[in-house]
């Protein structure tokens, strides 16, 4: 049969004011969980996850089989769910809380595990590291679609971005599986404090070395040199035969270790810095001070550490400050949205130039391309086409029609509005119902085809009948 040698260890980290991860290492069972809230109070949820998920560390029955593992998994994840919404129903300054989880079950033989969020279980075997877990987050999505590299998904804006946590409110849907272990074997569980500021061959180097206590705590102390401004918490557990007698005494002598919020240790070390194991029967489980080299007063703050303590929440679920040429996204941006301006406006004017309709320039009856309107004193059309048609020619009704402006679909219907109105024309003395011939001088008349009298070349009347007169 196989046992479990465990450490674990959580620290408060350098820009944080509370620890809002949990986490707890028995002989039968090892959880991390990393509390979301803020104001909500995200160490309450995670606490309380790991008090629900606790109840699990008791020697299997004999026959128990991989089936029972999980349910037992997937039961005290339901169970500290639940919990977390009673103690929201109970007190609505909490709503919004959750807390990630990674819970692994030893059954002396395997371990059953269930996870949710983004804190991660490892495997060191052989001397290779294996990430047992998968994140629930929004860029391990963008990576499992191939859209960004695990590089590009530690500097992302939302790398923290949970898709999945035990709030109270929503189904709990962890993922469970079961992992057989070998004597040799080394387990770590972590909140994304360790993993998310480490890479995958800078923990197997740690993991490699020393006991579980020592790659606990080195993790820890790796976490925070390279910037972590996350709470950090670490289990590590060795995988032991009981057939070896030293091990075996040291592994019985262990007892089981609550740390970070699980462990209610809220008293300060002075630097403003509390790094600490676990929570034992009759000690604090508060470690000695930092030594010199990692006091935080002595330690350069690292690029894009934030000077002063915001809101703990805010900044873990915030964007890293600005980069050198961060300006560049910003003038990029406005061009964009310049750009956009640029495009409705010309699109709209683009639209207007295909309207037309009949209206008056000057007293002439006139077709304007455009919209029959003003926007801030601005004519938004101008004339296109001018006829010879004036409102004078035009019967009152037409000449308003004209000056109200008549709407046309498109310009061959204004050209129809024009030829209707030219039909209507009322040209000049039309009212006396006389024609005049252009070419003809008004004051002459024609000469009558016959006259009664004729005078002669002396000016007499000639009135002598024609010879042909019957008398």
């Amino acid at each position: 049969m196989l046992r479990l040698r465990f450490a674990a260890i959580s620290d408060v980290g350098r820009v944080r004011k509370d620890n809002q991860d949990a986490g707890y290492a028995g002989p039968w069972l090892l959880t991390v969980c990393d509390g979301v809230g803020g104001a909500a109070r995200g160490d309450i949820a995670s606490s309380t996850a790991v008090q629900q998920l606790r109840r699990l560390d008791d020697e299997p029955v004999a026959d128990h089989t991989p089936d029972d593992l999980l349910g037992e998994v997937s039961g005290a994840l339901v169970r500290a769910h639940d919990r977390i919404g009673e103690l929201v129903d109970a007190d609505p300054a909490l709503d919004g809380t959750s807390t990630t989880a990674v819970v692994a079950r030893f059954d002396g033989a395997r371990i059953g595990i269930g996870h949710v969020g983004d804190s991660r279980a490892y495997l060191y075997r052989d001397g290779e590291l294996t990430q047992l877990t998968h994140d629930h987050t929004f860029v391990q999505s963008l990576i499992d679609e191939g859209r960004i590299t695990e590089e590009e998904a530690r500097v992302h804006p939302h790398r923290n971005l949970i898709l999945r946590a035990l709030d109270g409110v929503r189904d709990v849907d962890p993922d469970l599986f079961v992992v057989e272990l070998a004597q040799g074997d080394r387990l770590m569980l972590c909140s994304d404090g360790v993993c998310g500021s480490l890479e995958d061959h800078r923990l197997g180097d740690v993991l490699a070395t020393g006991s579980a206590d020592y790659a606990a705590v080195e993790l820890v102390r790796a976490a925070l040199e390279a910037g972590s401004s996350d709470n950090v918490t670490c289990v590590v557990a060795d995988v032991v035969s009981d057939d070896d007698v030293d091990e075996l005494t040291e592994v019985e002598d262990l007892e089981p270790l609550l740390v970070g919020a699980a462990a209610e240790l809220r008293r300060r070390h002075p630097t403003g810095r509390r790094m600490f194991r676990g929570h034992r029967s009759g000690d604090t489980g508060e470690l000695e001070p930092i030594t010199a080299d990692l006091a935080e007063d002595d330690v350069a703050p690292p690029p894009g550490a934030i000077p002063t303590d915001p809101d703990p929440e805010a900044y873990r679920y915030a964007p890293r400050p600005p980069h050198r040429f961060g300006w560049l996204s910003n003038v990029l941006g406005a061009c964009v949205v310049i750009g956009v301006i640029w495009v409705i406006a010309a699109g709209a004017w683009s639209w207007s130039q295909q309207q037309f309709y009949v209206g008056e320039e000057e007293g002439t009856v006139t077709i304007f391309r455009g919209l029959d309107t003003e926007f801030a004193g601005i004519a938004l059309s101008e004339p296109f086409e001018t006829t010879d048609i004036t409102l004078d020619e035009l019967s009152e009704f037409d000449a308003d029609k004209v000056r109200g402006g008549i709407s046309a679909e498109d310009l061959d219907d204004a050209h129809a509005s024009v030829d209707a109105l030219a039909e209507r024309v009322q040209p000049t003395g039309s009212s006396l119902g006389l024609t005049t011939d252009p070419g003809t001088d008004p004051s002459e008349s024609e000469e009558p085809s016959a006259s009664p009298s004729t005078p002669s070349s002396s000016g007499e009347l000639n009135n002598e009948p024609s010879e042909d007169a019957t008398p």
